[in-house]
């Protein structure tokens, strides 16, 4: 059987026109838009991780922050929402605004998710971009933890980003293992004032599920 192949664009929005488009990251508790349904989705074959330098959202170019993107290999669990019909449009021009104009190191494309129910449907995804020059890889812990902990961009902190994701994915029934690991890492240094780096700007070093 010949391999599906998918629009994918980092130039200019793909023409396909999806029902459904998959969070994984800030999409799942700030999508932007009204959305008339919200369900748990995965992504087979792709996973999260931090990977892109944040000069925008969660940082700047003097000091940078490190946001998610998605990487072959594996299974993302998030959300999809589904994109409204009155002002489909408008909508996808959002998505490509935030996406791919501003900090977005980002491919536009189309993916099968599969719903909680185990049906499947074609969503709007946007996976990391390995040829931008803000395409991090996968970067030792140490160099993640300073890079999460230095930033703060136009959306707020990169720690409020980190704790957002694990908690709305916690809210959702998901572990991702690799995401505690790493917010366990930051925690683990002092605060400012004890010897430690200082704790970004509007963020902070919560226990989880507590209140900045």
């Amino acid at each position: 059987m010949r391999r599906r192949v998918y629009p994918a664009s980092s130039t200019a929005p793909i023409a396909a026109r999806p029902d459904w488009v998959f969070a994984y990251g800030s999409l799942m508790w700030n999508p932007g838009f009204a959305t008339p349904e919200t369900r748990p989705a995965r992504l087979p074959g792709w996973h999260r991780a931090f990977c892109i330098r944040s000069e925008h959202y969660r940082g700047t170019p003097e000091n940078p922050g490190l946001i998610l993107g998605l990487l072959p290999g594996g299974v993302c669990r998030g959300m999809v929402h589904r994109l409204p019909q009155d002002g489909y449009d408008l909508v996808r021009h959002y998505l490509w605004q935030r996406e791919i104009l501003n900090d977005g190191v980002y491919v536009e494309t189309v993916r099968p998710v599969v719903l909680s129910d185990g049906s499947t449907v074609e969503a709007l995804v946007y996976l990391a971009n390995r040829s931008h020059l803000q395409y991090a890889g996968k970067l030792p812990q140490a160099e993640a933890v300073r890079l999460i902990r230095q930033g703060v961009g136009t959306t707020g902190s990169n720690l409020d980003y980190l704790v957002n994701t694990v908690e709305q994915l916690e809210a959702h029934g998901f572990h991702d293992p690799s995401l505690h690991a790493l917010l366990m890492a930051v925690r683990s240094l002092p605060p400012e004032g004890e010897g430690g780096a200082p704790a970004p700007e509007g963020g902070c070093l919560r226990k989880h599920g507590g209140a900045c």
